[in-house]
């Protein structure tokens, strides 16, 4: 396992912008396939967006789609989830993910963050 630790969330307005960063605390990140899921209260953890582990391919809920971006720094063993536009629905603890080669669909990922609270105001 892989140690991970969210940074950047906060309180924004709706229509506004966030960044989100996930450092990992590992040799071989380059080997990880990343990702972020987020849970809002009373709702389950949902899939939010994945990144391979060499930068080239993405993979985005539909919900997300279009707004938010993720993107890796392999040198900086850092994955970032940029997201523009944000809605109240929004609203959620953002997670970071990872597993060596994982899918992108963040399934059976084995190494997770302790969470960020993004929250958007109406």
């Amino acid at each position: 396992q892989v140690q991970l630790v969210e940074s950047g969330g906060g309180l924004v307005q709706a229509g506004g912008s966030l960044s989100l960063s996930c450092a990992a605390s590992t040799r071989t990140f380059s080997r990880y396939t990343m990702g972020w899921s987020r849970r809002a209260p009373g709702r389950e953890r949902e899939f939010v967006a994945a990144v391979s582990w060499s930068g080239d391919t993405t993979n985005y809920a539909d919900s997300v789609k279009g707004r938010f971006t993720i993107f890796r720094d392999n040198f900086k063993n850092t994955v970032y989830l940029h997201m523009n536009n944000l809605k109240p629905e929004d609203t959620a603890v953002y997670y970071c993910g990872a597993e060596t080669y994982g899918a992108l669909n963040l399934k059976d990922f084995g190494s997770w963050g302790q969470g960020t609270q993004v929250t958007v105001s109406s």
